[in-house]
């Protein structure tokens, strides 16, 4: 066997074992210095890759093809010295190159496997020691530098929390080492990580887009309240940091007025990005593309953006190359404006997964905003709840609930005399002054109740308004009502009737058409009609004088009177509130809809009030029960797993899926330009990348879930293609007409699957 020296040792070809666990220690440090854990990251990146002194891996760094593990050396060293923090730093060394692993299961995979010598066997590490020196050699890290102290009811949820937030210094720091030394395409990546504005640059930026946009608005009442809201929550900046709420109804300005907050508060203290989290997919691009807008540097012509990132589930990374690859800031976030979903920020917080979890570093020191904060899954309500206090609490982050209707996720409070939820946040304050007074001058809408309407009667309604939004529950619902109103045409008087459909199976290329095409009708005062799925609540700016919404919970009520007399330009706009004659979908709309009812009668006069949009969260808490707001016991199953300190991450990562049920992507070759790029991705070779390509064509692409992907596959109407035939494409072009987009039904007629409930 070869003699490999210390001196000598490769942790890769073009760097030396003892530069890569010094520099990635030191990073790794740094990184958690923003959370006083620094000794903890340091340790794990001295002892990340020990197992690479091992004569096997010097063999394999030198060609030999023999796979080797090099990373349960490290874990296990700091296991058998370091008593319970040598196991939590066991966790982010065994699993910097894949996964955190579960403690204990019945996998080879799980530390506790990994950590015993007659499970595992692994080669000795000579060298190791003398190859950092003696002066470098890793120490033990205290308990005393945990950012938080913990009773014993929360300390098994903080100690995981911690252990992901540790791990994410040492993966990025990791990653970013092996940039650096990497060849000349990676040198490249590293380098586009820098260079980005300050936040006292953004927040200069914003500020002159801000004076230009006000000196532009017409002086109406609601453009005046908007301005009101701005300059509160400017002077709201300086309070320190921790939990905020920013209570405003729709059409207030919540988003650029957020914004200007979260720039000057980070500016006063010095806290580092923007973390902007939206609730759907579908609306991600538009407010990136508001933000950028709002902070380009005009001397660069608009032509600067990528300090804003998007980061979601469309754009996860998935290439090696230059040209497939998101921006390197999507793998850690490092950028100073983030745009992400709930989804991706949320999942990614009880994540295991190496690459999901490398970003969790830079929440510490930034200002989150939690936009539709209302929309927080019940099922996993009270695991939010936790990691939002955690983030405020023991890593420098200020987190915004912003939402016109907020949640009651506050504990019970005896000063304020009123309920809330039990183990609930404490300690928010309200960025604006006074949210009931704000209500009250944006009131521009009456709430009608109208009972259960039967589909023609709903119909004829429709046809008889100029000007008329309506709001139904499911695909299903939207496309027959649709189809009933264009037929009615005829008989509507006025022979210039447009009469438009959205919903989430019309591709977004498709839907912003014709949202366009709602706005220029609007504006110019013409007839429009349109019938929506619920897609239209989620930050879709439109202003009608009527809008019919099926009966639902009253923060979907309170969305759907975002869309009606939203620029105040009329005395009041009517809100009806119908229940459809098939009834309500079962589930969770059935049942926030039973809650709004119930609360109904105390607020009959408002239901958009504050106090009754606080009190039917309560109920619709009350009616979940206290056990399904965790429904995958996240907090139970890691407070049980502290004593041992047998953290099951990887379950946990499995059960916490905002979305369980799998969806398909679909293309759509809608137009020209998702025609040209199919035939771009059907001419790739076998070892091509697509992921490029993938980008480009995702507004050309639709999420089907898996029972109507297989309706479609086995009536022939869809076709693989790419590499490895891993994309599907819809080939019946048939299916898909001009106004409601993708026909489920045409497909398979008769058949109405439980997912033609969804938008």
């Amino acid at each position: 066997m070869p003699d490999f020296s210390p001196a000598v040792l490769l942790a890769r070809p073009c760097q030396t074992l003892h530069d890569h666990l010094l520099q990635v220690a030191a990073l790794s440090r740094r990184f958690a210095d923003q959370f006083g854990a620094g000794p903890w990251a340091q340790a794990c990146g001295l002892l990340h890759d020990m197992g690479k002194a091992s004569a096997a891996f010097q063999r394999r760094v030198r060609g030999d093809t023999v796979r080797t593990d090099h990373s349960t050396a490290g874990a296990r060293y700091a296991a058998t010295n370091w008593g319970g923090a040598g196991r939590l730093v066991a966790y982010c060394v065994a699993g910097h190159h894949s996964a955190l692993p579960d403690g204990r299961s019945n996998e080879e995979r799980c530390l506790e496997h990994r950590l015993d010598p007659a499970r595992r066997r692994i080669e000795d590490c000579p060298g190791w020691q003398e190859c950092l020196g003696p002066d470098n050699l890793p120490q033990a890290p205290g308990f005393d530098h945990l950012p938080f102290h913990s009773g014993p009811d929360r300390l098994g949820f903080r100690l995981a929390f911690f252990v992901r937030m540790v791990f994410s210094c040492l993966v990025d720091a990791d990653r970013l080492d092996a940039e650096a030394a990497g060849d000349a395409q990676s040198i490249k990546r590293a380098a586009s990580r820098s260079g980005y504005p300050g936040v006292e640059d953004l927040r200069a930026r914003l500020d002159t887009f801000l004076a230009s946009k006000t000196a532009q608005a017409k002086p109406t009442t609601v453009n005046r309240i908007r301005a009101e809201v701005l300059a509160q929550c400017q002077a709201a900046a300086d309070l320190p940091t921790g939990l905020f709420s920013l209570t405003v109804p729709t059409g207030g300005g919540k988003t650029l007025s957020s914004l200007a907050f979260a720039l000057a508060h980070a500016r006063r203290h010095n806290l580092e990005r923007i973390v902007y989290v939206i609730p759907f997919t579908s609306i991600i691009e538009q407010n990136a593309k508001v933000f950028r807008e709002a902070l380009s540097d005009p001397a660069q012509g608009g032509m600067e953006s990528d300090f804003v990132i998007e980061h979601h589930s469309n754009l996860v990374p998935t290439g090696d190359g230059d040209d497939d690859r998101p921006h390197p800031a999507t793998e850690n976030w490092d950028a100073p404006v983030v745009v992400t979903t709930a989804v991706q920020f949320f999942e990614s917080l009880f994540a295991a997964q190496a690459g999901r979890c490398r970003k969790l570093h830079n929440l510490s020191k930034s200002v989150i905003i939690l936009d539709e904060a209302q929309m927080l899954p019940l099922p996993f309500l009270r695991p939010c709840v936790e990691a939002v206090r955690e983030l405020a609490a023991s890593y420098g982050a200020s987190v915004v609930l912003c939402t016109a209707t907020q949640p009651a996720l506050n504990a019970p409070s005896g000063d304020s005399g009123g309920e809330g939820l039990a183990n609930g946040l404490t300690g928010v304050r309200e960025i604006v002054a006074d949210p009931l007074a704000l209500h009250q001058a944006l009131a521009r809408v009456q709430v009608r109740r109208l009972g259960r309407l039967a589909d023609a009667e709903l119909a004829a309604r429709l046809a008889r308004e100029r000007q008329v939004l309506c709001i139904v529950p499911t695909r299903r619902m939207a496309r027959e009502l649709f189809e009933a109103l264009r037929t009615a045409r005829p008989a509507v008087k006025d022979a210039a009737c447009e009469v438009f459909h959205l919903s989430a199976l019309m591709c977004p290329q498709h839907r912003s058409k014709a949202l366009d095409e709602i706005r220029l009708a609007l504006a110019e005062n013409r007839p429009c009609r349109v019938v929506s799925t619920t897609l239209v609540e989620a930050g879709v700016d439109l202003d009608f004088p009527v809008v019919y919404r099926a009966l639902a919970g009253l923060d979907s009520i309170a969305q759907a009177a975002g869309r009606c007399n939203r620029e105040g330009l009329r005395e009041s706009g009517t809100l009806y509130v119908f229940e459809p004659e098939a009834g309500l979908p079962p589930g969770l709309l059935r049942r926030s809809a039973q809650a709004g009812q119930s609360v109904t009668e105390r607020h009959e006069a408002d239901l958009l009030h504050p106090d009754a949009v606080h009190d039917y969260f309560l109920e619709l808490y009350w009616r979940t029960g206290d056990a399904e707001l965790d429904a995958k016991k996240i907090i139970t199953r890691t407070g049980e797993a502290a004593a041992q300190c047998l953290f099951p991450f990887r379950e946990i990562e499995r059960d916490f899926q905002f979305i369980d049920t799998p969806t398909q992507g679909l293309i759509i070759p809608y137009d020209d330009t998702a025609r040209e790029l199919v035939r771009a991705l059907d001419a790739l070779a076998p070892d091509q990348r697509a992921a490029g390509l993938m980008r480009r064509l995702q507004r050309h692409t639709i999420s089907l879930y898996e029972r109507d992907f297989n309706r479609l596959e086995q009536a022939g109407a869809i076709r693989r293609m790419g590499p490895g035939g891993q994309f599907f494409v819809l080939s019946n072009m048939s299916l898909y007409g001009d106004f409601v987009g993708l026909d489920l039904h045409r497909a398979a007629p008769g058949v109405h699957a439980p997912e033609d409930l969804v938008c």
